[in-house]
């Protein structure tokens, strides 16, 4: 194939891509079609996974069980991306999920915009969206969740990243500051189902024009999501302690455990923010479009982590090792 044919190979298939979400987008901005929220259940939450890679499968198995099997959980819905993946692939997939109310959604676009789809099956007021890569115990997303409860127009997270202005050079950039945050990811995400709605078929233009931008980048709809809910609440997101939360897509993790549970040696280097050094010119690139198309800088900063239980910092000897003092009893 020449550059000429594959150049509008990408061009058709970028163009089947957008019709399908454009299709998919009025089905899911019909509001006759959308629950009443004052029927949507307060009392539990709907998980979202976003699913891509194949060979994360097994994982993803693990996790939607996990959280299936959680009483706050009123559903699982297993969003996968990938449109090269087989229908069998997909139905063996369907039919190895038995834990629970979970279901398998075939997107219709590869669109990261389609991660907030507002799915006429949540029932629930809070929605967690997560990827397929990102293990965390149930009592740690148990309290996000109460924590969601008292503050539903914040977004709440486990992952956060900040936004900063390069004075240098006049533009917008994303990174980590240690003592301050104002970006929740999606690797845990929870937020309340009408900002799907919002992300989806509101905003007008301007929205529509940075819906443009995630799919120009096939990055940043976190990002874009942040700006919506900071602009809508006036408030920063919530960053909340976990127990226990395990990223097999950060690089960092070890291949010798990674093959042990059959994911393969090369499972961290799949996601996008493995190649850091572009990723964040990426990201920062996009706060910048955002910024001038909506017209100011919504996002804000928040700053702290909850936790859910306060423990002695002192160290006593138990047992001839140093622990925390309160597992003591005195």
């Amino acid at each position: 194939m020449n550059f000429k044919s594959l150049t509008i190979f990408i061009l058709l298939s970028f163009s089947t891509a957008v019709c399908s979400l454009l299709k998919a987008t009025a089905a899911a901005c019909d509001a006759e079609s959308l629950p009443d929220r004052r029927n949507l259940r307060s009392d539990q939450i709907t998980v979202l996974i976003n699913g891509y890679y194949e060979s994360r499968i097994p994982l993803l198995q693990s996790i939607a069980a996990t959280y299936a099997a959680s009483p706050i959980v009123h559903a699982v819905l297993i969003l996968w991306g990938n449109p090269s993946t087989s229908s069998k692939t997909l139905t063996q997939l369907a039919q190895n999920l038995t834990t629970g109310p979970i279901s398998v959604i075939r997107q219709s676009s590869n669109s990261l915009n389609s991660r907030f789809l507002p799915h006429k099956s949540i029932q629930t007021g809070a929605v967690l969206i997560c990827d397929d890569d990102v293990e965390i115990d149930i009592s740690s997303l148990e309290f996000a969740f109460r924590v969601w409860g008292r503050n539903p127009e914040r977004l709440v997270g486990f992952f956060v990243r900040s936004h900063d202005l390069d004075l240098s050079r006049r533009e917008w950039i994303y990174t980590v500051h240690q003592d301050k945050y104002s970006i929740v990811l999606t690797k845990l995400m929870i937020l309340k189902m009408e900002y799907l709605f919002e992300y989806t078929c509101g905003g007008g233009a301007a929205m529509a024009d940075m819906r443009r931008v995630v799919d120009r980048e096939r990055n940043c709809e976190d990002i874009l999501m942040n700006f919506m809910v900071a602009d809508m609440s006036n408030a920063g997101p919530i960053l909340v302690a976990a127990q226990r939360i395990r990223d097999w897509g950060d690089p960092r993790n070890d291949y010798d455990e990674n093959e042990r549970l059959g994911l393969g040696e090369r499972f961290s280097e799949v996601g996008l923010s493995n190649r850091k050094g572009e990723h964040r010119k990426r990201r920062g690139r996009c706060i910048t479009e955002f910024h001038r198309r909506l017209g100011r800088m919504p996002l804000r900063y928040s700053y702290g982590k909850l936790v859910n239980s306060v423990g002695e910092q002192a160290l006593c000897r138990k047992g001839g090792k140093l622990v925390p003092c309160d597992h003591n009893v005195l």
